[in-house]
């Protein structure tokens, strides 16, 4: 496979990951009720760091040197994307 190719697929994976993102973070409900896409873009970054958590706790898996900050960072980003959705739904 060649660069360009590659680049294109690089680039629509992380299109098909913002997309499917903003369609969890309830992306048509603003659209129903005429309201602002603000919950939806916070949404989407709380997903996203949420993400980089899971990305980190895959790579302690399968790394060897670095495996407890990759452990640590991940646990750490994935609490804070959980304590982000908890506020975000009015309950702290």
């Amino acid at each position: 496979m060649n660069k360009t190719s590659s680049k294109i697929l690089a680039g629509f994976k992380y299109i098909y990951l913002v997309a499917f993102f903003a369609l969890l973070a309830g992306f048509f409900h603003p659209l129903i009720t005429n309201t602002s896409f603000d919950s939806v873009v916070i949404g989407v970054l709380i997903l996203f760091v949420g993400l980089a958590g899971g990305v980190l706790l895959y790579k302690a898996a399968t790394s060897e040197k670095k495996r407890e900050i990759f452990l640590g960072g991940g646990f750490i980003l994935m609490a804070i994307s959980l304590y982000y959705i908890i506020a975000l739904t009015g309950r702290i």
